[in-house]
């Protein structure tokens, strides 16, 4: 693709990514931490530039390209951190109770045996994750960094550790 070019149409785009990307990988890789992250980044970003309409002129394609997938997986994790966020939310709301008496006192101390019972069945990381977002208060980043796996894997593994969670506490009530 020449830099000349008035119109940048999303089909050279498309082909530029394809012609360069395993030189795209490696600098997203570098960037968000993860190879699993930058393969699914610019995969997105490939089916995303199936348009018909031109980009525009560009002084560097490549960059735009990268760029491009980098405002995606930062958008990715936005939206995939508020929705972690909020399932959190969710499964701990049922564990609240603003106005304890005796049998909310009992009732505490059921749920809180069967919480730390099903956290002691959880797989050593799945546990490590849990307790580094609930009590340590750390990013989905910051643990995946901690225990050198993809944020991704970090989501899938909080998923099924608070599912799991959640039907011991269900059993228990």
């Amino acid at each position: 693709m020449t830099v000349d070019d008035e119109q940048t149409s999303w089909m050279a785009l498309r082909q530029l990514l394809v012609e360069r990307y395993d030189e795209l990988r490696g600098r997203l890789t570098r960037r968000l931490g993860s190879s699993d992250a930058a393969h699914e980044t610019l995969h997105e970003l490939y089916l995303r530039m199936d348009r018909p309409d031109a980009v525009g002129a560009l002084q560097n394609p490549t960059n735009y390209l990268l760029t491009s997938a980098v405002n995606l997986a930062r958008d990715r994790w936005r939206t995939e951190n508020r929705r972690a966020q909020r399932v959190d939310m969710d499964a701990l709301e049922g564990l609240l109770d603003e106005s304890p008496g005796p049998d909310s006192v009992a009732g505490g101390r059921l749920a809180f045996e069967a919480l730390r019972s099903a956290l002691d069945e959880l797989t050593p990381r799945q546990r490590a994750i849990i307790i580094a977002v609930r009590f340590e208060g750390l990013t989905q980043p910051e643990i995946a960094a901690r225990l050198h796996i993809s944020s991704r894997l970090v989501r899938i593994e909080l998923q099924r550790a608070l599912a799991h969670c959640m039907a011991r506490l269900g059993d228990v009530f």
